[in-house]
């Protein structure tokens, strides 16, 4: 069974359509792809990874 997800927009998006924008949603996992190709692949990281990932972005 599929699920509907909620996507968000990174808020670095320009918002003219044109900008490089990835858009992320959160459930149980963390799905990521480009907003210009919304039905293109996606990236697909468990929580454990995409917490990982976000924190070593973060980091100083």
């Amino acid at each position: 069974m599929t699920r509907e997800r909620t996507w968000r927009k990174s808020s670095h998006s320009n918002g003219d359509g044109n900008g490089e924008c990835v858009e992320v949603s959160l459930a149980h996992n963390a799905l990521v792809r480009d907003s210009k190709n919304a039905s293109g692949d996606v990236l697909a990281f468990s929580a454990p990874a995409w917490r990982n990932l976000v924190g070593w972005l973060v980091s100083p």
